[in-house]
């Protein structure tokens, strides 16, 4: 639990930022084996790499994957996805002849749409809390 809550620090900050991810295959088709998901494990660990975030855990069934990231403020997650699932579907694609049959009309491995949420620290209900109890000035 230590590791999951390491403190990191940039030149004008110190952060914990997690986000839970969730992409879906295009039309929910049930296309990954666990080959196909060994695979696109390194490849989201090689994409988070070069963002400067790391791939903490990473899950997934035949139709969708789970990846939970600690990723710096620098960074916006909106182009952190875009990258990770760009480069999984292009790359996925390219070697395994199984994934072009099935999406050779789409040419696209993802749904467009994605699921996010923060997740860690305290509560929603303790964060209002504590900030309610703040004195306001008169």
């Amino acid at each position: 639990m230590a590791e999951y809550q390491q403190i990191r620090t940039g030149r004008h900050c110190t952060f914990v930022l997690h986000a839970h991810l969730v992409f879906v295959t295009k039309y929910r088709h049930k296309v990954f084996g666990d080959a196909h998901l060994k695979r696109m494990e390194e490849i989201m660990r090689s994409v988070c790499e070069d963002f400067e975030t790391e791939l903490v855990e990473f899950n997934g069934e035949a139709n969708h994957v789970h990846l939970l990231v600690n990723f710096p403020p620098k960074v916006t997650i909106l182009k952190l996805v875009n990258s990770l699932m760009g480069v999984s579907s292009r790359r996925l694609r390219q070697e395994f002849a199984d994934l072009v049959r099935h999406y050779w009309r789409v040419q696209r491995l993802w749904s467009g749409s994605y699921f996010a949420v923060s997740v860690g620290g305290a509560p929603l209900s303790i964060v209002k809390q504590y900030i309610e109890q703040h004195n306001r000035p008169a």
